[in-house]
């Protein structure tokens, strides 16, 4: 990160753990401790930002604003950078917390700024999130832009985010009901997640290929990559795992082996229905996993 290179200050984007917000955050506020007392304000106030973004991701999403305010009490005209972290972070407490249209002119804004100061990583990120936040043809045109953008810069961490666009390109597709479209794009990710030798990746986009051919009535198809990906062993007691173990479920029932398809949909709502963001925006998907796992969940008894 450039604001750590030039004061000598750590680089505490690398502390980052998107599994673990709460202690990323924690690790965050150390360092924020560290350097009440140097000059580096810009580095500071983006390292607010990161703050903000970990309480986004615990869904404490006014404890977030406030510390972005914060962070742009800071923030002086020539902190471009930080200006356009915050930016990034408020659109996304915005679109996580349920409104994606407040946070579509903040992208906009986040992703004009960026382009003007030749930070086209951030630039990136701002059109990603704008395929995220939009709808339809408006979210395939920022996806677009974002892989154009990607595929055109001479940054290397601006290339890196090509293997998520791809991915989030594939569902926008599906989303559509453009299912040979949304193949084309998680295969394209499946060669460029291979091409880095990422295992755990490779099997997000098979996994992804395979949900798409099931949409496609290939179900055969799906079901053996399913079956395969169960068997790994990054897919073992996790939310990985409880994804897959739907898809087969799906795959079945799809086949009409209803009683044969229950125990995979009751083992993926036991490994899915604590998961925070499922249960924000997706309840009507645990309620489906519970019904066609016949899962029976029993209330303890209430002490006086």
């Amino acid at each position: 990160m450039a604001d750590s290179a030039a004061t000598g200050l750590p680089d505490f984007d690398a502390l980052w753990n998107y599994d673990d917000p709460a202690g990323t955050e924690a690790r965050f506020r150390e360092v924020l401790n560290k350097t009440e007392a140097s000059s580096a304000r810009e580095y500071q106030a983006s390292l607010m930002t990161q703050i903000a973004r970990s309480q986004g991701l615990q869904q404490h999403y006014s404890d977030a604003l406030t510390t972005l305010n914060q962070a742009d009490a800071i923030i002086q005209p020539d902190m471009r950078t930080a200006r356009v972290r915050s930016l990034l972070e408020r659109g996304r407490v915005f679109n996580s917390s349920g409104k994606p249209q407040d946070s579509i002119p903040i992208f906009k804004e986040a992703m004009d700024r960026a382009r003007q100061s030749g930070l086209d990583f951030y630039a990136v990120d701002a059109a990603h999130m704008l395929g995220i936040a939009a709808k339809g043809d408006e979210s395939l045109h920022w996806s677009e832009e974002a892989m154009r953008i990607a595929e055109s810069s001479q940054d290397e961490r601006a290339r890196k985010w090509l293997g998520a666009l791809y991915n989030n390109t594939g569902w926008t597709y599906s989303d559509m009901g453009r299912y040979q479209d949304a193949l084309n794009m998680f295969e394209k990710d499946f060669a460029y997640r291979r091409g880095l030798g990422k295992a755990e990746e490779m099997g997000i986009a098979r996994w992804s290929m395979a949900s798409t051919m099931r949409r496609m009535g290939r179900v055969e198809e799906a079901l053996k990559i399913q079956k395969e990906l169960l068997e790994l062993p990054e897919r073992r007691n996790n939310e990985n795992e409880g994804y897959t173990r739907e898809e087969i479920g799906e795959c079945l029932l799809a086949l009409g082996k209803k009683s044969e398809a229950a125990p995979f949909f009751a083992r993926a709502w036991e490994l899915l229905h604590d998961d925070p963001w499922i249960k924000q925006d997706e309840p009507k998907r645990l309620e489906r996993l519970k019904t066609l796992g016949g899962v029976q969940v029993r209330v303890s008894p209430q002490t006086p």
